[in-house]
Protein backbone atom coordinates (compact mmCIF):
# COMPACT_ATOMS: atom_id res chain seq x y z
CA UNK A 1 0.00 0.00 0.00
CA UNK A 2 2.81 2.42 0.88
CA UNK A 3 4.57 1.59 -2.38
CA UNK A 4 1.43 2.42 -4.37
CA UNK A 5 1.08 5.73 -2.53
CA UNK A 6 4.77 6.52 -3.09
CA UNK A 7 4.46 5.90 -6.85
CA UNK A 8 1.35 8.09 -6.99
CA UNK A 9 3.11 10.85 -5.04
CA UNK A 10 6.19 10.75 -7.29
CA UNK A 11 4.02 10.84 -10.41
CA UNK A 12 1.95 13.86 -9.48
CA UNK A 13 4.10 15.76 -6.95
CA UNK A 14 7.61 15.24 -8.25
CA UNK A 15 7.98 18.93 -9.13
CA UNK A 16 8.15 21.80 -6.66
CA UNK A 17 5.63 23.85 -8.60
CA UNK A 18 2.93 21.21 -8.26
CA UNK A 19 3.25 21.36 -4.45
CA UNK A 20 3.03 25.17 -4.57
CA UNK A 21 -0.09 24.91 -6.72
CA UNK A 22 -1.68 22.41 -4.33
CA UNK A 23 -1.04 24.75 -1.40
CA UNK A 24 -2.56 27.68 -3.30
CA UNK A 25 -5.68 25.67 -4.13
CA UNK A 26 -6.05 24.53 -0.51
CA UNK A 27 -5.69 28.09 0.78
CA UNK A 28 -8.23 29.34 -1.78
CA UNK A 29 -10.74 26.67 -0.76
CA UNK A 30 -10.32 27.51 2.94
CA UNK A 31 -10.81 31.22 2.19
CA UNK A 32 -14.00 30.51 0.24
CA UNK A 33 -15.42 28.40 3.06
CA UNK A 34 -14.51 30.85 5.84
CA UNK A 35 -14.56 34.42 4.51
CA UNK A 36 -16.13 33.86 1.10
CA UNK A 37 -18.91 36.39 1.79
CA UNK A 38 -16.33 39.06 2.59
CA UNK A 39 -14.39 38.35 -0.60
CA UNK A 40 -17.50 38.18 -2.80
CA UNK A 41 -17.59 41.93 -3.71
CA UNK A 42 -13.93 41.80 -4.71
CA UNK A 43 -14.49 38.74 -6.91
CA UNK A 44 -17.58 40.37 -8.44
CA UNK A 45 -15.47 43.46 -9.17
CA UNK A 46 -12.85 41.25 -10.86
CA UNK A 47 -15.52 39.75 -13.14
CA UNK A 48 -16.88 43.21 -13.96
CA UNK A 49 -13.32 44.42 -14.61
CA UNK A 50 -12.96 41.62 -17.16
CA UNK A 51 -16.03 43.01 -18.94
CA UNK A 52 -14.65 46.55 -19.01
CA UNK A 53 -11.13 45.38 -19.87
CA UNK A 54 -12.36 43.97 -23.16
CA UNK A 55 -13.47 47.43 -24.30
CA UNK A 56 -10.22 48.97 -23.06
CA UNK A 57 -8.16 46.41 -25.00
CA UNK A 58 -10.09 47.11 -28.19
CA UNK A 59 -9.60 50.86 -27.77
CA UNK A 60 -5.87 50.34 -27.19
CA UNK A 61 -5.73 48.23 -30.36
CA UNK A 62 -7.12 51.30 -32.17
CA UNK A 63 -4.12 53.25 -30.80
CA UNK A 64 -6.08 55.06 -28.12
CA UNK A 65 -3.77 55.97 -25.19
CA UNK A 66 -4.00 53.46 -22.35
CA UNK A 67 -5.16 55.96 -19.73
CA UNK A 68 -7.88 57.30 -22.01
CA UNK A 69 -8.99 53.78 -22.99
CA UNK A 70 -9.29 52.82 -19.31
CA UNK A 71 -11.27 55.99 -18.56
CA UNK A 72 -13.69 55.45 -21.45
CA UNK A 73 -14.27 51.79 -20.59
CA UNK A 74 -14.85 52.64 -16.93
CA UNK A 75 -17.33 55.40 -17.82
CA UNK A 76 -19.24 52.97 -20.04
CA UNK A 77 -19.27 50.41 -17.24
CA UNK A 78 -20.35 52.99 -14.64
CA UNK A 79 -23.15 54.20 -16.89
CA UNK A 80 -24.48 50.69 -17.38
CA UNK A 81 -24.01 49.81 -13.69
CA UNK A 82 -25.87 52.81 -12.29
CA UNK A 83 -28.38 52.70 -15.14
CA UNK A 84 -29.43 49.23 -14.00
CA UNK A 85 -29.50 50.31 -10.35
CA UNK A 86 -31.53 53.48 -10.90
CA UNK A 87 -33.61 52.45 -13.91
CA UNK A 88 -34.32 48.73 -13.96
CA UNK A 89 -34.29 47.81 -10.26
CA UNK A 90 -36.96 50.37 -9.18
CA UNK A 91 -39.30 49.06 -11.90
CA UNK A 92 -38.65 45.47 -10.83
CA UNK A 93 -39.18 46.41 -7.18
CA UNK A 94 -42.57 48.03 -7.94
CA UNK A 95 -43.68 44.93 -9.80
CA UNK A 96 -42.49 42.71 -6.96
CA UNK A 97 -44.50 44.75 -4.44
CA UNK A 98 -47.52 44.56 -6.76
CA UNK A 99 -47.12 40.80 -7.03
CA UNK A 100 -46.95 40.48 -3.25
CA UNK A 101 -50.19 42.45 -2.96
CA UNK A 102 -51.79 40.18 -5.54
CA UNK A 103 -50.89 36.99 -3.67
CA UNK A 104 -54.13 36.77 -1.56
CA UNK A 105 -56.30 36.88 -4.70
CA UNK A 106 -54.10 34.29 -6.41
CA UNK A 107 -54.36 32.00 -3.38
CA UNK A 108 -58.17 32.31 -3.37
CA UNK A 109 -58.28 31.44 -7.07
CA UNK A 110 -56.01 28.47 -6.43
CA UNK A 111 -58.25 27.26 -3.62
CA UNK A 112 -61.35 27.47 -5.84
CA UNK A 113 -59.53 25.59 -8.59
CA UNK A 114 -58.43 22.84 -6.20
CA UNK A 115 -61.95 22.44 -4.77
CA UNK A 116 -63.28 21.63 -8.25
CA UNK A 117 -60.73 18.88 -8.89
CA UNK A 118 -62.72 16.04 -7.17
CA UNK A 119 -65.72 16.82 -9.38
CA UNK A 120 -63.66 16.86 -12.58
CA UNK A 121 -61.33 13.95 -11.75
CA UNK A 122 -63.08 11.82 -9.10
CA UNK A 123 -60.84 8.83 -9.75
CA UNK A 124 -57.66 10.75 -9.05
CA UNK A 125 -58.47 13.29 -6.33
CA UNK A 126 -60.59 12.85 -3.23
CA UNK A 127 -62.10 15.57 -1.04
CA UNK A 128 -60.19 14.30 2.02
CA UNK A 129 -56.82 14.50 0.27
CA UNK A 130 -57.49 17.97 -1.05
CA UNK A 131 -58.75 19.15 2.34
CA UNK A 132 -55.53 18.03 3.98
CA UNK A 133 -53.55 19.67 1.16
CA UNK A 134 -55.35 23.00 1.61
CA UNK A 135 -54.92 22.93 5.38
CA UNK A 136 -51.21 22.27 5.12
CA UNK A 137 -50.85 24.92 2.40
CA UNK A 138 -52.58 27.56 4.53
CA UNK A 139 -50.35 26.68 7.47
CA UNK A 140 -47.22 26.95 5.35
CA UNK A 141 -48.35 30.26 3.82
CA UNK A 142 -49.05 31.71 7.27
CA UNK A 143 -45.61 30.66 8.44
CA UNK A 144 -44.10 32.06 5.25
CA UNK A 145 -45.72 35.42 5.90
CA UNK A 146 -44.23 35.60 9.39
CA UNK A 147 -40.84 34.58 8.02
CA UNK A 148 -40.99 37.31 5.36
CA UNK A 149 -41.79 39.97 7.95
CA UNK A 150 -39.02 38.76 10.27
CA UNK A 151 -36.43 38.59 7.53
CA UNK A 152 -37.49 41.97 6.16
CA UNK A 153 -36.74 43.59 9.53
CA UNK A 154 -33.53 41.59 9.90
CA UNK A 155 -32.37 42.51 6.40
CA UNK A 156 -32.04 46.23 7.14
CA UNK A 157 -28.32 45.88 8.03
CA UNK A 158 -27.90 43.83 4.85
CA UNK A 159 -29.43 46.66 2.81
CA UNK A 160 -26.91 49.09 4.31
CA UNK A 161 -24.12 46.65 3.43
CA UNK A 162 -25.38 46.40 -0.15
CA UNK A 163 -25.39 50.20 -0.42
CA UNK A 164 -21.74 50.21 0.66
CA UNK A 165 -20.99 47.52 -1.92
CA UNK A 166 -22.62 49.66 -4.62
CA UNK A 167 -19.92 52.25 -3.94
CA UNK A 168 -17.00 49.89 -3.35
CA UNK A 169 -17.51 47.68 -6.41
CA UNK A 170 -17.19 50.52 -9.00
CA UNK A 171 -14.12 51.80 -7.16
CA UNK A 172 -12.53 48.34 -7.23
CA UNK A 173 -13.35 47.95 -10.92
CA UNK A 174 -11.63 51.27 -11.66
CA UNK A 175 -8.44 50.35 -9.81
CA UNK A 176 -8.39 46.82 -11.28
CA UNK A 177 -8.54 48.41 -14.72
CA UNK A 178 -6.06 51.19 -14.03
CA UNK A 179 -3.44 49.17 -12.13
CA UNK A 180 -4.04 45.66 -13.45
CA UNK A 181 -0.42 45.26 -14.59
CA UNK A 182 0.95 46.47 -11.24
CA UNK A 183 -1.38 44.19 -9.28
CA UNK A 184 -0.46 41.13 -11.36
CA UNK A 185 3.23 41.96 -11.05
CA UNK A 186 2.92 42.30 -7.28
CA UNK A 187 1.17 38.92 -7.00
CA UNK A 188 3.73 37.26 -9.29
CA UNK A 189 6.54 38.36 -6.94
CA UNK A 190 5.28 35.84 -4.35
CA UNK A 191 5.47 32.91 -6.79
CA UNK A 192 8.50 30.86 -7.86
CA UNK A 193 10.70 32.44 -10.54
CA UNK A 194 10.29 29.44 -12.83
CA UNK A 195 6.57 28.69 -13.09
CA UNK A 196 5.59 27.14 -16.46
CA UNK A 197 2.63 25.32 -14.90
CA UNK A 198 1.16 28.43 -13.32
CA UNK A 199 1.79 30.42 -16.48
CA UNK A 200 -0.08 27.89 -18.60
CA UNK A 201 -3.01 27.79 -16.17
CA UNK A 202 -3.10 31.58 -15.98
CA UNK A 203 -2.97 31.90 -19.76
CA UNK A 204 -5.86 29.49 -20.22
CA UNK A 205 -7.93 30.93 -17.37
CA UNK A 206 -7.36 34.53 -18.39
CA UNK A 207 -8.80 33.87 -21.84
CA UNK A 208 -11.62 31.58 -20.74
CA UNK A 209 -12.87 33.69 -17.83
CA UNK A 210 -12.76 36.83 -19.97
CA UNK A 211 -14.74 35.11 -22.74
CA UNK A 212 -17.14 33.60 -20.22
CA UNK A 213 -17.79 36.87 -18.37
CA UNK A 214 -18.34 38.89 -21.55
CA UNK A 215 -20.41 36.17 -23.18
CA UNK A 216 -22.63 35.71 -20.12
CA UNK A 217 -23.19 39.44 -19.74
CA UNK A 218 -24.25 39.66 -23.38
CA UNK A 219 -26.44 36.58 -23.04
CA UNK A 220 -28.19 38.01 -19.96
CA UNK A 221 -28.93 41.26 -21.81
CA UNK A 222 -30.16 39.55 -25.00
CA UNK A 223 -32.30 36.89 -23.31
CA UNK A 224 -33.72 39.30 -20.74
CA UNK A 225 -34.46 41.96 -23.37
CA UNK A 226 -36.13 39.56 -25.80
CA UNK A 227 -38.17 38.01 -22.99
CA UNK A 228 -39.32 41.44 -21.77
CA UNK A 229 -40.37 42.46 -25.28
CA UNK A 230 -42.25 39.18 -25.79
CA UNK A 231 -44.03 39.31 -22.42
CA UNK A 232 -44.97 42.98 -22.91
CA UNK A 233 -46.33 42.22 -26.38
CA UNK A 234 -48.42 39.35 -25.01
CA UNK A 235 -49.65 41.50 -22.09
CA UNK A 236 -48.23 39.31 -19.30
CA UNK A 237 -48.25 40.94 -15.90
CA UNK A 238 -44.94 41.66 -14.13
CA UNK A 239 -43.07 41.43 -17.45
CA UNK A 240 -39.97 43.28 -16.18
CA UNK A 241 -39.67 41.14 -13.05
CA UNK A 242 -40.09 37.87 -14.94
CA UNK A 243 -37.76 38.97 -17.75
CA UNK A 244 -35.08 39.83 -15.18
CA UNK A 245 -35.44 36.37 -13.66
CA UNK A 246 -35.18 34.75 -17.09
CA UNK A 247 -32.11 36.83 -17.94
CA UNK A 248 -30.34 36.00 -14.69
CA UNK A 249 -31.28 32.33 -14.98
CA UNK A 250 -28.81 31.86 -17.86
CA UNK A 251 -25.97 32.33 -15.34
CA UNK A 252 -26.84 28.86 -13.99
CA UNK A 253 -27.18 26.54 -17.03
CA UNK A 254 -29.94 23.90 -16.97
CA UNK A 255 -30.88 24.53 -13.31
CA UNK A 256 -31.69 28.22 -13.78
CA UNK A 257 -34.07 27.61 -16.67
CA UNK A 258 -35.90 24.91 -14.71
CA UNK A 259 -36.31 27.13 -11.65
CA UNK A 260 -37.51 30.24 -13.46
CA UNK A 261 -40.18 28.35 -15.41
CA UNK A 262 -42.33 27.87 -12.30
CA UNK A 263 -43.05 31.56 -11.52
CA UNK A 264 -43.75 32.25 -15.20
CA UNK A 265 -46.27 29.41 -15.36
CA UNK A 266 -47.90 30.53 -12.08
CA UNK A 267 -48.27 34.17 -13.15
CA UNK A 268 -49.59 33.20 -16.59
CA UNK A 269 -52.03 30.66 -15.16
CA UNK A 270 -53.56 33.05 -12.62
CA UNK A 271 -53.79 35.81 -15.21
CA UNK A 272 -55.36 33.85 -18.07
CA UNK A 273 -56.11 30.35 -16.84
CA UNK A 274 -55.58 27.44 -19.20
CA UNK A 275 -56.60 29.45 -22.24
CA UNK A 276 -55.06 30.30 -25.57
CA UNK A 277 -53.17 33.30 -24.13
CA UNK A 278 -51.47 31.05 -21.59
CA UNK A 279 -50.41 28.51 -24.21
CA UNK A 280 -49.13 31.28 -26.51
CA UNK A 281 -47.09 32.77 -23.68
CA UNK A 282 -45.65 29.43 -22.64
CA UNK A 283 -44.87 28.49 -26.24
CA UNK A 284 -43.02 31.78 -26.82
CA UNK A 285 -41.07 31.23 -23.60
CA UNK A 286 -40.05 27.73 -24.72
CA UNK A 287 -38.94 29.12 -28.10
CA UNK A 288 -36.77 31.70 -26.35
CA UNK A 289 -35.18 29.01 -24.19
CA UNK A 290 -34.58 26.77 -27.22
CA UNK A 291 -32.99 29.59 -29.23
CA UNK A 292 -30.81 30.53 -26.28
CA UNK A 293 -29.51 27.01 -25.74
CA UNK A 294 -29.13 25.98 -29.39
CA UNK A 295 -28.24 29.22 -31.20
CA UNK A 296 -27.12 31.99 -28.85
CA UNK A 297 -24.89 29.96 -26.52
CA UNK A 298 -22.91 28.29 -29.34
CA UNK A 299 -22.44 31.67 -31.03
CA UNK A 300 -21.27 33.45 -27.89
CA UNK A 301 -19.13 30.78 -26.30
CA UNK A 302 -18.16 28.22 -28.94
CA UNK A 303 -15.51 26.13 -27.14
CA UNK A 304 -14.51 28.84 -24.65
CA UNK A 305 -16.00 26.96 -21.71
CA UNK A 306 -16.04 23.33 -22.76
CA UNK A 307 -17.55 21.67 -19.68
CA UNK A 308 -19.76 18.62 -19.59
CA UNK A 309 -23.30 19.24 -18.25
CA UNK A 310 -22.63 16.82 -15.36
CA UNK A 311 -19.53 18.84 -14.41
CA UNK A 312 -21.57 22.06 -14.48
CA UNK A 313 -24.30 20.63 -12.24
CA UNK A 314 -21.77 19.19 -9.79
CA UNK A 315 -19.95 22.54 -9.68
CA UNK A 316 -23.20 24.38 -8.93
CA UNK A 317 -24.08 21.91 -6.15
CA UNK A 318 -20.59 21.88 -4.60
CA UNK A 319 -19.71 25.57 -4.69
CA UNK A 320 -23.29 26.57 -3.92
CA UNK A 321 -23.18 24.31 -0.87
CA UNK A 322 -19.98 25.81 0.54
CA UNK A 323 -20.50 29.42 -0.59
CA UNK A 324 -24.23 29.99 -1.06
CA UNK A 325 -25.43 32.38 -3.76
CA UNK A 326 -21.93 33.52 -4.71
CA UNK A 327 -20.84 29.91 -5.09
CA UNK A 328 -23.64 29.34 -7.59
CA UNK A 329 -22.72 32.58 -9.39
CA UNK A 330 -19.03 31.67 -9.72
CA UNK A 331 -19.53 27.91 -10.14
CA UNK A 332 -18.63 27.72 -13.84
CA UNK A 333 -15.48 29.93 -13.63
CA UNK A 334 -14.29 27.88 -10.65
CA UNK A 335 -15.05 24.63 -12.47
CA UNK A 336 -13.11 25.97 -15.46
CA UNK A 337 -10.17 26.69 -13.15
CA UNK A 338 -10.24 23.13 -11.80
CA UNK A 339 -10.35 21.78 -15.36
CA UNK A 340 -7.37 23.92 -16.37
CA UNK A 341 -5.42 22.72 -13.33
CA UNK A 342 -6.15 19.07 -14.09
CA UNK A 343 -5.17 19.49 -17.74
CA UNK A 344 -1.89 21.22 -16.90
CA UNK A 345 -0.87 19.25 -13.79
CA UNK A 346 2.69 17.89 -14.25
CA UNK A 347 3.18 14.14 -14.32
CA UNK A 348 6.53 12.44 -14.01
CA UNK A 349 7.70 10.70 -17.16
CA UNK A 350 6.24 13.36 -19.44
CA UNK A 351 8.60 15.67 -21.31
CA UNK A 352 6.32 18.70 -21.17
CA UNK A 353 3.14 19.98 -19.68
CA UNK A 354 0.20 18.31 -21.45
CA UNK A 355 -2.05 20.50 -23.53
CA UNK A 356 -5.78 19.88 -23.72
CA UNK A 357 -6.90 18.11 -26.86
Amino acid sequence: MLEIFEKWYRRYFSEEESVVLLVLLAVALVLLMTIGDILAPMLAAIVLAYLAEGLASRLEALRVPESLAVLISFLVFAGAFFGVLLGLLPLVWRQLVSLAGEMPRMLDDAQQFVVLLPERYPGIFSEEQLGELLDSAQTEIAGLGQTVVTRTLASIPGIVTMMVYMILIPMLVFFFLKDRKKILGWLAAFLPTRRPLLQQIWGEMNVQIANYARGKALEVVIVGGVTYFAFMTLGLNYAALLALLVGLSVIIPYIGAALVTLPIVIVGFFQWGLGSEFYWMFGVYLVIQALDGNVLVPLLFSEAVNLHPVAIILAVLFFGGIWGFWGVFFAIPLATLIKAVLNAWPRSGESEIPVEA
